[in-house]
């Protein structure tokens, strides 16, 4: 399970959970190219499947992918055997060894049996940009945290939207200006 990358280079690893959103991730992939910022996106099944040319577009445009299941069920509320079946549903859309649990929540024997399948990717530093209570600085704030190697956690959906579209411009900008850069998870 990686939870954060061991460096001491000025990099930090965006990620973005649930899309791709049509009313959303052109934006993000706009922001990140004027950046030459690179991220991995942890996609949806399902969304993938609606939206295969945003999809297509992601990798296009040099981003990593990951797969976070087809609908995005809770691992500590799903039986083990429909969970399952929703992972590999996920992986059918998306063929990458990188996966992440939606919540972050597996149960022992779901991980001990997807560890030996795919890549499990956590994270250091969860913005909480979906939580509608927070603010927009609240989100900053938190992404202000990392460090290098650090993984951080957005969402590529519009419940994040009004925290994403005024809290990811400000992280890229301040960690760009004391010269991080950002990249792509490796997918193996």
């Amino acid at each position: 399970m990686i939870w954060r990358i061991s460096t001491s280079e000025p990099v930090i690893y965006l990620t973005f959970d649930d899309g791709p959103t049509p009313d959303l991730t052109p934006w993000l992939l706009d922001l990140l190219n004027d950046y030459r910022a690179r991220a991995t996106f942890f996609c949806l099944g399902k969304q993938v499947k609606t939206y295969p040319a945003l999809f297509q577009r992601i990798v296009d445009e040099g981003h990593s992918v990951g797969h976070h299941t087809f609908h995005h069920p809770d691992g500590w509320q799903v039986a083990g055997k429909k969970y399952t079946e929703d992972v590999e549903n996920g992986h059918s859309q998306i063929a990458s060894p990188l996966f992440r649990p939606p919540y972050g929540r597996l149960t022992p024997g779901q991980y001990f049996s997807l560890m030996k399948r795919y890549r499990i990717v956590m994270w250091d530093i969860l913005t909480a940009d979906f939580d509608t209570s927070k603010s927009p600085d609240h989100v900053f704030q938190e992404a202000k945290q990392a460090e290098p190697g650090s993984i951080i956690v957005f969402h590529d959906s519009p419940k994040a939207r009004h925290n994403l579209v005024h809290a990811l411009p400000q992280t890229l900008a301040y960690f760009s200006a004391r010269g991080f850069t950002f990249a792509a998870l490796n997918s193996k």
